[in-house]
């Protein structure tokens, strides 16, 4: 009988994976997503536990003007976000970690890595991101497709936000960040 471990029996923590992440030696880039927003961190292993040295949330992008808390767009200026707080860390290169999700093409956890990679941080890997999902043109599209009437975006009306122009709304905040 084997016996499993308590993180792993909960669904939080694969072993093996971090294992394999941790005998490289460079920081990890750690992405987690949630209902309510997506977090990064750069964490440096120790032996009393994990030490993060930088950390970003897409709560935070409110300050530059963004309210989507959980999209790919927002999740690509988390990732720039956290690059920016990154700049004083000595490490020039980093592991992604992405835990236990499961890697797919489209997944705003490589957004966020893309957009930590397009503002200077030495990520390993291949990471490739649509542009046009970046920028929110699939969210564009849609609502010009539904329409002005439709409820799913009279959250971003409500804020003054307008859904038709976001990539415009992307390039200015990905400006205010980078300043």
């Amino acid at each position: 009988m084997k016996v499993i471990r308590k993180r792993r029996a909960q669904g939080v923590t694969d072993y093996k994976k971090r294992l394999t992440l941790l005998k490289g030696g460079l920081p990890r880039v750690v992405i987690r997503r949630s209902n309510r927003g997506i977090r990064m961190q750069i964490a440096e292993y120790e032996v009393n536990g994990d030490k993060i040295l930088a950390t970003a949330n897409s709560n935070e992008l409110s300050k530059f003007g963004w309210m989507p808390k959980r999209n790919t767009p927002t999740a690509y200026l988390t990732g720039v976000l956290l690059a920016k707080k990154a700049k004083g860390i000595e490490s020039k290169e980093f592991v992604l970690d992405i835990g236990l999700y499961r890697p797919s093409k489209a997944s705003i956890l490589f957004a966020a890595a893309k957009g930590a990679m397009d503002s200077g941080m030495g990520i390993r890997g291949n990471i490739e991101f649509d542009e046009k999902r970046i920028f929110g043109h699939h969210i564009s599209d849609y609502s010009k497709k539904l329409g002005n009437e439709s409820v799913e975006f009279s959250t971003y009306r409500k804020k003054g936000l307008d859904v038709g122009s976001m990539e415009a709304l992307v390039n200015k905040v990905k400006e205010a960040i980078t300043k």
